[in-house]
């Protein structure tokens, strides 16, 4: 699957991607992440710039569900 670059891109909702040199959905799509390995990408990233503790709360949330999965 090829990735096209998305960095000039204008991010629908927010700005909060803008500064990374990667998007997280290109970093995703181009190394074939799940579902929940994605929104953990995701959050992370952008934690700092949009939803401080929440959106790290929610990357915790799929790194324990991850966790179960594979008990």
């Amino acid at each position: 699957m090829e990735v096209a670059n998305t960095n000039n891109r204008k991010q629908i909702g927010g700005s909060h991607y803008e500064k990374m040199t990667i998007e997280p959905i290109d970093f995703i799509t181009s190394n074939n992440m799940g579902f929940c390995e994605g929104n953990i990408i995701k959050y992370i990233c952008r934690y700092k710039d949009k939803n401080g503790g929440e959106d790290l709360k929610k990357a915790k949330w799929y790194i324990d569900f991850l966790i179960k999965a594979y008990e």
